[in-house]
């Protein structure tokens, strides 16, 4: 995997790692960003060798939104073709079957506050602030509220989206934003620890786990388990479920397959 604007690597402990790389622009979608990093999670969803992919920025900012150069002079219908595309990673994270850990070294803001609520899960600097600041510049960000407001509730989604103010690491992690905030010199490495700790799980109980998950999400409340229950029921029939209760019946360490 090669790319302009995101360096991939791949790990011996099945973690996946994708860093945006324009940090002078400190990591705004360009269209050529927005399409690579589709590309990017899309291929790493397809290899075996990956089990967990993490998302993170190069530089002093995690994602500062989207780049506004060659903004202007667009029709109705190129401004929704426009925005529409550098959203689609956002969307295709939830699609996937392979839990997307955001890294948060920076700034989020914006989209990139969107990309870090759409990832399954997030860990963050204790220096990262977060805000849907679009609206400072007389836009707004009616996109990216879309997985803030699923990730905090409406109320302070919309806060978010309506005042545009950048939020501490604190506030965001009792909101719901991060599931982790660490010392910004331990980043690397606690979030490393953690993707890799995700990694050593069954794959095929982790995929099941997520893609019930996001399907069931906008059922009704009794067809949610009745559908949840349908996915548990195929888990338990697969060879992998047998694996790792064998395993801990022979007091033994698994060994997982991907299917």
């Amino acid at each position: 995997m090669s790319f302009e604007n995101l360096i991939t690597e791949k790990g011996e402990d099945f973690v996946g790692m994708i860093t945006l790389n324009r940090p002078e622009q400190l990591n705004t979608f360009s269209w050529d960003l927005a399409r690579e990093l589709k590309q990017a999670l899309g291929e790493m969803e397809n290899d075996p060798a990956i089990r967990v992919v993490m998302v993170t920025g190069a530089g002093r900012a995690f994602c500062a939104g989207i780049d506004l150069t060659g903004y202007e002079g667009k029709s109705t219908s190129e401004y929704e073709q426009w925005v529409g595309h550098m959203e689609e990673p956002l969307v295709f994270i939830g699609q996937m079957s392979k839990p997307v850990i955001a890294k948060v070294n920076g700034a989020a803001a914006a989209i990139g506050a969107g990309l870090v609520a759409a990832a399954d899960l997030a860990i963050a600097s204790e220096k990262a602030r977060i805000g849907l600041t679009a609206i400072n510049v007389g836009l707004n960000c009616v996109g990216p509220v879309i997985p803030v407001a699923r990730t905090v509730g409406r109320k302070q989604a919309l806060e978010m989206l309506l005042f545009g103010e950048m939020i501490d690491p604190k506030r965001a992690l009792e909101m719901g934003l991060y599931n982790r905030v660490v010392p910004s010199d331990d980043l690397d490495k606690k979030a490393r620890d953690w993707a890799a700790a995700l990694a050593q799980r069954s794959p095929v109980a982790v995929a099941n786990a997520k893609t019930a998950f996001y399907a069931s999400e906008d059922m009704a409340y009794a067809d949610q388990f009745k559908y949840m229950n349908q996915a548990f029921a195929q888990l338990c029939s697969s060879d992998a479920a047998k694996e790792g209760v064998a395993a801990f019946l022979e007091k033994r360490n698994p060994s997982w397959k991907t299917k």
